[in-house]
């Protein structure tokens, strides 16, 4: 039950804490575990939870998730930080457990940070999730596959929890406004656009999002009728950042990607830069913009400059580890160098006339000479028959063909010219000309 001291009303606690949901009915996000037929939401409904890790970026409902839960089993309910706990903490959790089962009550011991936990810890909990002396619901932000034990990960299931798209953001921003325990006891004016973009902010955090929200209500303009003003000025400072106008159905933010994409695709380095600092200055979430850049890097420039996507794929690595603002220098690199790089779309063109083959017979054979006779009958059958190993000829090539018959002949890669792929492309032409040969 909570507990609530003289002064730490449910009024004087953040508008996150107020907002938390009760139910699975207010849980925002998450359709893909808790949408009717799910399979989390058969579980809790059932009333048949185990063991669980949930894995998922802040802000998504890990701790309320697991509060539902308990709330819906009638269970007991412990919250254990593993910040704060160690290993007298845990067996004296546990004993409080054991006490419960004794007396027919189940348990659910919720572990935030679970990955903080060293391996000593951790083991501390198995006996008891084996026995079924406790429900363990682990939280974290970290892949679990390293960050948890093998033992104590087999005996739990994982549940993926995804970042709040900016529409369920929205949705929650526009409940906050109109619920009791947020703003529903006052008017506020607050425009769509501006909800938009304390969404887009958020980056798919709700805690981040309705302090957010309830930082601009507090500096909102209040006026003689006791009305409250949201402004974006008023945004701006809350957030420090110019907002950009983003409408409903997002298309700015499209705008300024593919604005992005064309400036370093035409080798523009200056319009690239100015368009990247556009996108982060807005609270765009560089991840975004670096997996853009990745793509880039194979569709734009692929084996021009092979090195492209080595440089691609670091600043991605560079914004996951350092984040904004930091990392804007590690994407400003990237940009530049896309912007500069040779250009060849010739892997992007070969895919696709390759999937478009492909897609108009998916039963197409393999050809016999290249498949793998690895049993008496498929040898009988003629499996591997034909095959010519390349290595044991001096030029390791053969005349060996190995698309289907139908498509014998095709060229999907037809390489550019362009920086590299220019020597790619001689090497191409020559394996062609001396396979004609074999």
């Amino acid at each position: 039950m909570e507990q609530l001291s003289l002064f730490g009303g449910r009024e004087n606690q953040p508008l996150a804490a107020r907002l938390r949901p009760q139910s699975l009915e207010e849980f925002a996000g998450q359709t893909h575990l808790l949408g009717k037929g799910k399979v989390l939401r058969r579980l809790i409904e059932s009333d048949q939870i185990s063991s669980m890790i949930f894995w998922g970026p802040p802000g998504v409902g890990k701790t309320t998730l697991a509060r539902i839960i308990a709330n819906r089993t009638n269970a007991a309910f412990i919250d254990f930080s593993a910040v704060t706990s160690g290993i007298k903490e845990i067996r004296a959790v546990m004993q409080k457990a054991e006490d419960n089962r004794r007396y027919g009550e189940k348990t659910i011991v919720f572990v935030d940070e679970i990955h903080r936990f060293n391996k000593a810890q951790q083991d501390a909990f198995l006996p008891f999730v084996e026995k079924g002396s406790i429900i363990l619901i682990g939280a974290t932000t970290e892949n679990p596959s390293f960050e948890i034990n093998s033992a104590l990960l087999s005996r739990c299931k994982v549940f993926v929890l995804q970042a709040l798209k900016p529409e369920e953001l929205i949705g929650l921003l526009g409940r906050a406004l109109q619920d009791p325990r947020g703003f529903g006891g006052q008017q506020v004016e607050i425009s769509d656009d501006i909800l938009r973009s304390i969404a887009l902010f958020a980056n798919g955090d709700a805690r981040t999002a309705l302090s957010t929200l309830e930082m601009a209500v507090l500096n909102g303009i209040l006026d003689s009728t006791g009305t409250i003003t949201v402004t974006p000025e008023i945004l701006e400072q809350c957030i420090s950042k110019k907002s950009l106008l983003y409408d409903k159905n997002g298309e700015e933010h499209y705008n300024l990607i593919s604005a992005l994409h064309k400036s370093m695709r035409n080798s523009d380095p200056d319009a690239a830069v100015y368009w990247l600092a556009r996108m982060l200055e807005a609270g765009e979430d560089p991840l975004y913009v670096a997996r853009r850049v990745i793509r880039f890097a194979s569709e734009d420039v692929g084996l021009a400059d092979p090195g492209a996507l080595s440089v691609a794929v670091s600043a991605y690595q560079a914004c996951h580890f350092l984040g904004m603002p930091e990392c804007n220098v590690h994407l400003t690199q990237a940009v530049v160098y896309m912007s500069l790089a040779p250009k060849s779309n010739a892997l992007y063109v070969a895919y696709e006339e390759a999937k478009e083959d492909a897609a108009k017979d998916l039963a197409e054979p393999v050809p016999l000479q290249i498949r793998n006779g690895v049993t008496g009958l498929m040898q009988e059958l003629g499996y591997g028959k034909g095959y010519q190993y390349a290595h044991d000829t001096e030029e390791k090539l053969t005349g060996m063909d190995c698309l289907p018959e139908r498509l014998i002949g095709r060229a999907y890669y037809r390489p550019a010219g362009q920086g590299q792929e220019q020597g790619y492309k001689k090497r191409l032409e020559e394996i062609k000309a001396r396979r004609k040969t074999l």
